[in-house]
């Protein structure tokens, strides 16, 4: 979801991706081996980390009668959280459910729910509470108050903004489910969506009345989410991703194993950032803590042989149907496995002659390589984890793979972290980015990869 005033960025034309090109990306430059923490370097001069999605926004919260009501208080504290200012109005029957004073304390500002409130100078708050606003979201959207938008209504404070705004409006209908499956509804709401309201939801499971079915709001988190996705600009429209994050896992029995120190955070913020920037993404997961990325299909997996198993079927399956335009490897993929498995728990035995045990390891196949050598292989990025001489190693990697984009980090000081620091490499060097937080440095490539890839 774009709004009309954030124009998607424009994609150039390029050429295709395999073998490794520059795809018309800014000239990078070659730096020396950095050490940890990365200092600003020159070339990070020209690299702005994009704020939040809300970070800045005003906007209009409508909030309408149901028992959902309740949940717009939580929407409010979560918004503001996000880096937005939230002006609450209230129709008469909301104020039976969530009183103004709630709003008032969550929001700081007066909450207005009369089209002739006098705190407003000219009287004319159904004008000037959206002039400076720049959406209106009403959560919850009751049956009722849809109507009324629909057909142009507009009898109360609320339902007048919505009429006399010039700022997109979105709704996050809520409802019991025979009201959200009424045919009149159901009219309603594709009379809002042909008009450019964007609908949000709804969510479906039990509801206050005990019945079970579609018709829940989106909970404020969900909501939070679709507000970011609809401010963020849509680089990557309609572009499909295949990701991996997250650690492997390779069994030595049932019960032990060898993993790494990656959280996954890195790589589910890059999930998150390409679809927010308008992409369809699948993320192929090892074990992590984290939750799904909202809006992502995922695909949990283990082992690396797992993980390359996933995505080989995933390329073939496209390969049939639409294409996969970028797979990105973010995940921190065991190098190796135990080259047997012991069927039951490997026991510590007292009394041996000896306190040691050997593990007979073999080596994992390279999931990164294994795409990019394929002849329908999609644009590929790589991620590189380092400990040391990151430039290098990273560069060399890169060669190696035969990619034509890969970022490197050093992961001993970023595992588990929220934070990190990144360098690009491509054909022609170098990159330093900012220090920054991994969601903002996700946000940064994903709009970076609408540079690159072909449009």
């Amino acid at each position: 979801m774009t709004p009309a005033h954030a124009p998607d960025l424009p994609v150039p034309a390029q050429a295709p991706c395999s073998p490794p090109s520059p795809m018309n990306a800014p000239p990078l430059t070659t730096d020396p081996a950095p050490s940890w923490p990365l200092a600003p370097t020159a070339d990070t001069a020209d690299v702005a980390l994009p704020p939040p999605p809300l970070a800045g926004r005003h906007l209009v919260l409508g909030v309408t009668g149901g028992v959902a009501a309740y949940k717009a208080a939580q929407l409010v504290r979560d918004l503001q959280r996000a880096g937005a200012s939230v002006q609450v109005v209230m129709t008469g029957a909301a104020t039976h459910f969530v009183g103004t004073a709630t709003f008032q304390a969550l929001s700081g500002r007066p909450v207005f729910t009369g089209a002739f409130d006098t705190r407003i100078d000219d009287g004319m708050a159904h004008i000037e509470l959206s002039r400076n606003a720049e959406a209106i979201v009403i959560a919850p959207a009751s049956a009722d108050f849809l109507a009324k938008v629909t057909h142009g209504l507009c009898d109360d404070l609320l339902s007048t903004l919505c009429l006399a705004r010039d700022v997109p409006l979105l709704v996050a209908p809520a409802m019991n489910r025979q009201m959200w499956q009424n045919a009149a509804t159901q009219r309603n709401i594709n009379q809002l969506r042909a008009d450019g309201v964007q609908v949000l939801g709804p969510d479906a499971g039990e509801q206050a009345c005990g019945e079970v079915g579609a018709g829940r709001m989106l909970e404020p988190a969900v909501l939070v989410e679709e507000l970011s996705d609809f401010f963020t600009p849509k680089a990557l429209q309609g572009k499909r991703i295949l990701m991996t994050a997250g650690p492997t896992y390779e069994a030595i029995d049932p019960v032990r194993g060898i993993t790494n120190l990656s959280s996954g955070k890195m790589g589910y913020a890059l999930a998150q950032a390409c679809r927010q920037a308008g992409a369809l993404v699948t993320l192929v997961s090892g074990p992590t803590a984290l939750p799904r990325p909202y809006g992502v299909r995922f695909l949990p997996v283990q082992s690396a042989q797992q993980m390359l198993d996933t995505v080989m079927a995933e390329l073939d399956m496209a390969a049939s149907t639409i294409s996969i335009d970028c797979f990105i490897g973010v995940a921190a993929v065991a190098d190796w496995r135990p080259l047997q498995v012991a069927s039951q728990k490997i026991k510590k035995e007292r009394g041996l002659a000896q306190d040691d045990m050997t593990l007979a390891l073999t080596q994992n196949p390279d999931i990164l390589a294994s795409v990019a050598r394929r002849p329908d292989a999609p644009y590929c990025v790589g991620f590189a984890a380092e400990s040391e001489d990151l430039v290098h190693h990273a560069t060399e990697k890169r060669a190696r793979k035969g990619v034509p984009l890969l970022v490197g980090n050093l992961g001993p000081a970023t595992f588990g972290q929220d934070d990190n620091t990144l360098i690009l490499v491509d054909e022609h060097g170098t990159r330093t980015l900012p220090a920054g937080s991994k969601t903002a440095l996700a946000r940064w490539l994903a709009q970076e990869l609408g540079r690159r890839l072909p449009a």
